[in-house]
């Protein structure tokens, strides 16, 4: 099997924000914290918790945001 890009996640104190998500992505979103469980030996338990690494692997390896991140600092 492939290794998913997300490893075990981290129990952090959250920042409570709400947000839509498409029939679609939700049941993918299922699927992959599914995966995961499988994967890490660790269930995810709420998919919802996939969804902070998930934002935060994809703007790690931005490496538009990272040089515009790097011009924009003093």
């Amino acid at each position: 099997m492939t290794r998913l890009k997300l490893g075990i996640i981290a129990d952090d104190k959250p920042v409570k924000i709400s947000i839509e998500l498409s029939a679609t992505l939700h049941r993918d979103l299922i699927a992959y914290a599914e995966a995961l469980g499988r994967e890490t030996g660790q269930p995810v338990g709420e998919p919802a918790r996939l969804i902070v690494p998930m934002i935060e692997r994809f703007m790690a390896s931005d490496r538009a945001f990272a040089k515009a991140r790097r011009t924009r600092q003093p």
